[in-house]
């Protein structure tokens, strides 16, 4: 039992210096700072892949044709068939903003596992401009994202721009535990990796990218049967030896209403999806649970008599990680009415456990109501 004790110590000893480390890593970001005006403003593709929906919709795809600009810009939508219900909400959206430039598309006949992908890899051909920017259905922006995105292209040697995104509508107490994971952790987590070596991966809220990069790799129809595009788009660009920057601009993503239920599922498809592109990370990722082995430790400590030694620093641990993830909250989403309870810290901890159990027990994900399989290379499958 002393044993147990003792590494159960040093686990959550380790938990905490790692939620430091992460917490010290986002220190020297400039999150939130606006680019300096100097006039760049070259010209961009943005390209919408849509399927269905939902009540918040509508706010979000206007916030993209309400862009102030100065540059050329175009913004190409794109569905499946002409019965998606995303298709009279677009054109309503094109008739409300007749000053942007707005195309609905239709793309049929999709090859690839990933639909958005592949409705990506049409919407491609269309697009006019050198810069092509993607994003989700789901993302909303000020007015002034364009300019403050694109600025990172003035250095010739970048080739991607991506950003952070938050979860703005926190409906449900589940999706407050969710915003513990993405609007205290994921971005954390981003940075610390950052510490250690230059950014190879991309975050798909939204993906500024050049076309004469993201040609060299095959284009988006060489990434329609991978899960994580986002992800596999920039590890292709970066092993080609382009940058990628990191814009200290926050998106917003509007999530429709998720019970429990749904959000493990969500959570889980994201565990699977980072299992398989980054394997050794995510096994060791478990050690940064800061509230899983400090609670642990007072378990097996109230069994051999030892708790009340134990339960000052194991507390103080338990403490530290909430305090944190608030602080990191506070500053990321800038407004209090989304940072999350203080007790859902330790619920998402201790879910997020078995969520990383879980990952490694299947292969399969439920992705928009398809049930697919995902192989050790990252390929979906369809089941």
């Amino acid at each position: 039992m002393h044993f147990l004790n003792l590494t159960l110590a040093v686990l959550a000893t380790l938990s905490c210096l790692l939620q430091l480390w992460q917490w010290l890593a986002t220190r020297s970001f400039p999150l939130h700072e606006k680019a300096p005006l100097s006039g760049f403003a070259p010209a961009i593709s943005i390209l919408k892949p849509l399927k269905g929906c939902d009540e918040s919709t509508a706010a979000s795809l206007r916030s993209w044709c309400r862009q102030i600009y100065a540059g050329p810009t175009e913004i190409l939508f794109g569905v499946a068939d002409t019965g998606d219900p995303a298709c009279e909400l677009v054109r309503r959206v094109i008739a409300e903003n007749p000053g942007c430039q707005a195309r609905l598309i239709v793309c049929e006949h999709l090859t690839g596992a990933n639909a958005k992908v592949a409705k990506l890899a049409q919407l491609q051909m269309l697009a006019a401009h050198e810069l092509i920017l993607i994003s989700d259905a789901d993302v909303r922006v000020p007015p002034d994202f364009l300019d403050n995105f694109a600025a990172p292209l003035r250095d010739e040697k970048t080739a991607l721009v991506n950003c952070f995104y938050l979860l703005a509508n926190p409906a449900t107490k589940a999706m407050q535990c969710e915003a513990v994971a993405i609007n205290a952790d994921f971005w954390s987590q981003v940075l610390q990796s950052q510490t250690l070596h230059p950014l190879d991966f991309a975050l798909g809220a939204a993906i500024l990218v050049r076309r004469r990069a993201l040609d060299e790799i095959g284009g988006f129809a060489w990434l329609a049967n991978f899960l994580a595009d986002d992800y596999q788009l920039g590890r292709r660009i970066a092993r080609n030896g382009h940058q990628i920057a990191l814009s200290p601009v926050v998106v917003e993503c509007w999530d429709s209403r998720k019970n429990w239920r749904q959000v493990w599922k969500h959570q889980l498809r994201w565990a699977r999806t980072i299992r398989v592109c980054q394997p050794a990370p995510w096994f060791f990722s478990c050690l940064s649970n800061a509230s899983l082995w400090p609670g642990l430790w007072l378990a097996a400590a109230a069994v051999s008599g030892s708790f009340l030694r134990v339960a000052p620093v194991a507390g103080g641990f338990l403490l530290l990680r909430i305090l944190l993830a608030r602080n990191l909250q506070r500053r990321f989403t800038l407004e209090r009415r989304l940072v999350s309870p203080f007790w859902l810290t330790l619920v998402k901890d201790l879910l997020q456990a078995a969520i990383w159990l879980a990952s490694f027990l299947g292969g399969t994900v439920e992705w928009r109501g398809r049930k697919m399989k995902v192989r050790r290379d990252g390929i979906l499958m369809d089941i």
